[in-house]
């Protein structure tokens, strides 16, 4: 590290150094004269000491804020009594026990690039306060334990800004003058100051009426750019069907009179869930079938209930520190992903969540940014916003469901709200309430929480057919993670059954038990290695474990005979998916080692039979939604992640290869799956429409890998597709392709689709994930390209986002370009948005597991942006810790 980066390191915040707020603010009074340039706040604070916390002054959190009054019980404060620190932080001493503040303060919102705080985009004002964004727009003790109700009155130009939006229930309105107006939003709920959220502008909504289950009525809107209401019905659907899911599953019901959400493109999340004032990114509201894949329509199923689940799992009961993130994030991730699963496919649903997590968190665990799910420490809260918090954060609740099962965690969950309702806790809490509501002891679990990496879990077996015995043994072993060299045994539930040499399910009885039990078990291995001994047994059965992924570990020494066996004939669907995974994983890196030994490539021909198997049975009518997960070859960054040093390039060569070899030998089949799923009616997104678009599109997959003719097939698809789906599935192929078809494609879909924001975000990911050699010349090129715009975050994830965490060959170039051209999108976007560069750096600090040669040129690119001057503090956190 630089020694002027060394010197100038933003402090660490540490989970030991908590302490309560010296003061509460029982009320807050806010008035907002909105002006793009000048926007004034005046805040009034009804504030009280602490008795939970030492004598100490006045400390308000402040950032890019310009004082323009401040007032102590009515009287204006002499300059001596109070100060604004280098941190931009107001303390006044000689304060009361109880006391009322009033500051009055000026913002700029239209400079607002960090899009924290108050900001504007297209015209209008919206805000965004999680984590620590409410600091640029008052004087205030910006933290999750400080719980105030709110009253908030916005006066705006009536031409410019008609609607006018913010927590709570409206509460009055008027005019000021000729051309302005003003509305008043009262929260009778306490709130973090995080939770706070004002929207203002010209905008049009889509409503509805939503009668809860003890019939109240709560008028649903959602508001958007004019021109975009058409698109919004698949949204207000996933949202009442989440508020009737709630009600039903979890006996929970909306608490307002009326539910807000509003859409912004300028957004650098996917959404927040402010009380009553939901700010969206528009790639999660906005969707037609002209317009949006199959995918976009589920991730906007996802993240609507998601955000509508934070009412009461992150609103009505929050964390009490930013270390206690998911408390909020991984209950409520785990809570939209069982709606999910309940809105169609279950085994689907739980499959592409485990290769989400293994894709994006279980790299992270082995990198040097891995955390526990509740981490120790952190320079920027905004670096915790991970794969880690949320998704890890899923599976350890998860955990303790399956643990103590369905009844009791509701029973938990019924606890929790109860005990701990309009207050802000910690995830002891919460598991003290799942302790308590199933009577089984969960204190080791805690360690889910607190420990990093990712567990790897390793099986043997033996059969004594004298005695009937079958012996499992199972061992577990977490590797050392930055800060945690010695790791503790954790608790591991491992769902299990056995089968027969005929795939028939076996009872199986532990020694001990009087009787046997059908189906599915639960071991839970709590020590390094543990013995378990099954009675009765009449044959050498094949074990399935750890069945619907009962925990996020890494199963290890599977043998391949038992990895195909269990391919075709477990009965549970995830196992049968990841037996397949296994498989096929296992023989791309034997034929990596082959290409690196000089080797000539050899197809199996058990892969080729996989997929004829696939096709022709009963998941492509029944379940093709699953057919198509089975179809598909695992991913190439997964396959580079169980490789101690990673090598792109082979790993792409041989999956391309099995790709081409698939097309070539299962050509008939895929051709015939292809035509016989060809759509006909209208665009539906029922979960069987879109599981056969999906098994299509693979067979197109294949087929276009083989040769010109899927690649005429792909063309022909994208001129006639009625649907986003399709259209885009063809040409994501093209674009790969080496084919004069490639460029006309590309060139019309921007034509069609250019004044679309969302859609051409689209364009730019396409082009960016293409294995062509040019790539990187071509990624540069769309970087200077008239449509696209650093300041926005979508239009940055689309290009800099995808292709260097979605295109690992391209990415990893030995030349090091894709590097550079990654370094330098940072070092020009930390000044404009600090959050986002911070997000997009991750890929850098995935260098160890590369080889030297890249190694050596990832770290000279974090070197160099830690050496750019004024560095953010949370690009600055993942720079160093990168290089640490």
């Amino acid at each position: 590290m630089p020694d002027s980066q060394r010197d100038a390191a933003p402090r660490t915040i540490r989970r030991q150094d908590y302490h309560p707020p010296e003061f509460l603010v029982d009320h807050v009074e806010l008035y907002f004269d909105l002006d793009a340039a000048a926007t004034t706040v005046r805040a009034r604070l009804t504030l009280r000491r602490n008795s939970a916390a030492p004598q100490a002054p006045l400390r308000l959190d402040g950032d890019a804020l310009t004082l323009l009054e401040i007032m102590l019980d009515g009287v204006p404060l002499p300059a001596e009594r109070y100060s604004i620190g280098e941190d931009g932080a107001l303390t006044i001493t000689e304060v009361p026990d109880a006391c009322l503040l009033e500051t009055v303060v000026r913002i700029a919102p239209e400079a607002n690039t960090e899009l924290s705080g108050l900001y504007t985009s297209g015209g209008n004002f919206y805000t965004q306060c999680e984590a620590e964004g409410f600091r640029r727009i008052t004087f205030f003790p910006d933290r999750p334990d400080v719980m105030s109700r709110y009253s908030v009155t916005i006066t705006a130009d009536r031409a410019s800004c008609p609607v006018l939006l913010s927590n709570g229930n409206p509460d009055g309105s008027g005019h000021v003058g000729d051309s302005r107006h003003w509305v008043r939003w009262v929260d009778p709920h306490p709130k973090p100051s995080y939770l706070f959220a004002l929207v203002a502008g010209d905008l049009i909504d889509v409503h509805q009426t939503y009668v809860t289950r003890s019939g109240r009525s709560v008028a649903l809107n959602i508001w958007v750019r004019r021109g975009d209401e058409e698109r919004c019905a698949h949204a207000m659907d996933s949202l009442t069907r989440a508020m009737r899911w709630d009600e039903e599953v979890f006996g929970l019901e909306y608490d307002l009179d009326v539910f807000n959400i509003a859409a912004v493109s300028d957004f650098n999340m996917g959404a927040m869930e402010n009380k009553g004032l939901n700010v969206f990114n528009t790639k999660y509201v906005l969707a037609s079938a002209a317009t949006a894949t199959d995918g976009d329509y589920q991730g906007i199923e996802t993240v609507v209930a998601h955000e509508y689940f934070h009412n009461w799992t992150g609103n009505r009961v929050t964390c009490r520190d930013w270390f206690q993130l998911s408390l909020k994030e991984g209950l409520t991730v785990f809570r939209d992903q069982e709606f999910s699963a309940d809105q169609g496919s279950r085994a689907v649903k739980r499959i592409r969540d485990v290769r989400g997590l293994r894709a994006a968190q279980f790299p992270e665990d082995a990198g040097p940014m891995a955390h526990p799910v509740r981490p120790d420490s952190y320079i920027e809260i905004d670096n915790f916003y991970t794969p880690t918090v949320y998704q890890k954060g899923a599976e350890v609740v998860r955990l303790l469901h399956t643990r103590i099962g369905s009844a009791a965690f509701r029973r938990g969950m019924d606890l929790y709200i109860a005990r701990h309702d309009n207050q802000a806790v910690t995830i002891e809490d919460f598991v003290a309430a799942m302790q308590d509501a199933s009577g089984i002891d969960l204190s080791r679990f805690a360690r889910w929480y607190d420990q990093a990496g990712t567990p790897e879990l390793a099986a043997e077996d033996s059969y004594d057919p004298a005695t009937r015995r079958w012996t499992l043994t199972l061992r577990q072993q977490t590797p050392a993670t930055p800060g945690q060299t010695e790791k503790q045994p954790l608790p591991i539930p491992v769902a299990m059954g056995l089968l027969d040499g005929q795939g028939r399910e076996l009872p199986t009885r532990l020694a001990g038990e009087n009787a046997a039990q059908a189906g599915t078990r639960l071991l839970l291995l709590q020590e390094n290695e543990q013995e378990f001994v099954f009675e009765d047994v009449p044959s050498p059965p094949v074990p399935s474990l750890l069945r619907g992924f009962s925990a996020p570990v890494r199963l290890k020494g599977i043998l391949r005979d038992r990895l195909r066996f269990l391919a075709v004939h477990d009965t549970d669907p995830f196992v049968r998916w990841e037996s397949g995974q296994q498989y096929a994983t296992a023989l791309m890196l034997d034929l990596v080692a082959a290409h690196r030994r000089g080797e000539s490539l050899a197809f199996d021909p058990a892969l080729a039979e996989a997929i004829h198997n696939t096709l022709a049975g009963a998941d492509a009518d029944a379940d093709p939604a699953f057919a198509a997960e089975a179809l598909a070859l695992p991913g190439e960054t997964f396959v580079a992640d169980q490789m101690q040093i990673a090598d792109p390039e082979a790993v792409h060569l041989v999956r391309e290869f099995l790709r081409r070899e698939i097309g070539h030998r299962c050509g008939d089949a895929l051709h015939a799956t292809y035509a016989a799923l060809a759509e006909s009616g209208p665009y539906r997104i029922d979960g069987r429409s879109i599981g056969r678009r999906s098994l299509r599109n693979a067979c197109l997959g294949y087929l276009a890998a083989a040769g010109e003719e899927g690649l005429r097939l792909a063309s022909a698809q994208f001129d006639g597709a009625t649907n986003m789906t399709d259209t885009l599935a063809a040409l994501s192929l093209l674009a790969n392709a080496e084919a004069p078809a490639r460029d006309a494609a590309l060139a019309a879909f921007h034509a069609r689709w250019h004044g679309d924001d969302l859609v051409l975000d689209k364009w730019f990911s396409i082009q960016a994930m293409s294995r062509r050699a040019d790539t990187i010349a071509q990624v540069r090129a769309l970087y200077t390209h008239p449509d696209f715009d650093l300041r926005n975050p979508n239009r940055a994830r689309s290009l800099i986002g995808a292709f260097a965490s979605g295109n690992p060959v391209r990415f990893h170039d030995a030349s090091g370009e894709g590097y550079r051209f990654l370094g330098d999108a940072v070092i020009a976007l930390d000044p404009i948005n600090g959050s986002m560069a911070a997000r997009l750096i991750s890929p850098l600090g995935l260098w160890r597991r590369q080889s030297p040669d890249r190694a050596a040129l990832m770290r000279a690119e974090l070197e160099r942006i830690l050496a750019t001057p004024k560095l953010s503090k949370g690009t600055f956190e993942k720079a160093s810790k990168g290089l640490a």
